[in-house]
This record gives C-alpha cells, structure tokens and sequence, in this order.
C-alpha cells in the first residue's frame, strides 16, 4: 500500500503543477534527493498517454529537468566537490563506497560512463559530481551526460505511454527489476566495444 501512496502522491502533483512540478522533481532528484525518478517518468508517460499532461510540454520539462539536475551536479564536482561529498554525502546516502564506484566507472568506461550512469539508480546521482570534480572538460560532460539524460527520460516515458493501461504493473516491475534491466543493457553495450576492438 506505501508504493500506491507514494505513487498517488506524485501523481497529485504532477496534477496539479503539470510540467513545472516533473522539471523540478527531476532536478532536486537528480542532485541527489530522494525522489524515485524512474517511476516519475513513468506515471508521468501514463499521464500523458491518459491525456492528463500534454505531450511536448511534459518533453521539454522531463529532458529540462534531467539536464538541469546533472548540471548542477557537474558544477558542484567542479567547484567544491570533494569537500561537500566528505561534508555532507552521508546525509544523502552518498558515501565514500559509491564514489568509488562512479570513479572507476570513469577510469573503465570514460566517457561512456556519463551516457549509461543515467540508467543506473545511485550512480546516475554521482556522475555529474564526480565528473565536475576530476575536472572533465564541460563539452566532453555536455555531450555524453545530455545526451544519456534524454535517452533515460524517453525510455521511462515511453515506458508509461505506451503502457499505459498497464501503469501500477509498469511502476511496480520498473522498480523491482531496474537493476536487472541496466546490467543485461551495460554488459551487451560491453560486449558489443569488445567484439568492436
């Protein structure tokens, strides 16, 4: 029952304040709060698939919020990252571990790190600010989190567009497998640079 109030929650707002409410919601969420982005997409697709929320307003407001909130993490990472992550990560659940985690990420994957730490709950978090903070030149940031953030809004609201009719089922296996989902998607992108070199 808390996973319906929670959805019903967001789905009052999303109501009531339309695109103005997903664009912050997905900024504050991505900085790092505890807002479960993935299924904000989601209800946001069912919305718009119910014709509750026009289409390209809900677009722009979904890619505006997600470019927005990475940003504003890439800026703290460049400007006083390291201090705050120490300071005050544990409030947010960023923890010494899981900046590990994101900075081999960068030291494996690079770039491409940005693009696929999108898909990937509690590293999406951390990419910007760990980018920002080992000093990645903006455009290089610009170019693959961008265009990562707006393959991952498309994916979730296409998720619950198209699916809308099944929207609680979609929420509920949204969250369940999401883990599952990002690891087949990053080990077949790894397979596939493998076969490539």
């Amino acid at each position: 029952m808390e996973f319906l109030t929670e959805h019903e929650q967001l789905a009052q707002w999303l109501l009531h304040y339309g695109s103005f409410a997903l664009f912050g919601l997905l900024a504050l969420g991505i900085v790092a709060l505890p807002i479960p982005d993935e299924s904000l997409m989601v209800l946001s697709g069912v919305l718009m698939y119910k014709g509750s929320l026009e289409i390209a307003p809900t677009l722009v407001a979904a890619y505006a919020g997600s470019i927005t909130g990475i940003t504003i993490s890439y800026v703290i990472g460049r400007t006083v990252g390291k201090y705050v992550v120490r300071r005050f990560g544990g409030w947010f659940g960023v923890t010494a571990d899981k900046v590990r985690l994101v900075h081999d990420w960068f030291a494996h994957l690079g770039k491409w790190a940005l693009f696929f730490g999108c898909f990937i709950p509690g590293v999406r978090h951390l990419t910007g600010l760990i980018g920002g903070s080992i000093a990645l030149e903006y455009h290089y940031f610009a170019l693959f989190a961008y265009a990562g953030a707006i393959l991952w809004a498309s994916t979730f609201l296409s998720m619950g567009y198209f699916f809308g009719n099944y929207w609680i089922d979609v929420l509920e296996w949204a969250e369940i497998y999401m883990d599952e989902i990002v690891l087949v998607a990053v080990a077949g992108f790894l397979l596939y640079l493998l076969y490539r070199k």
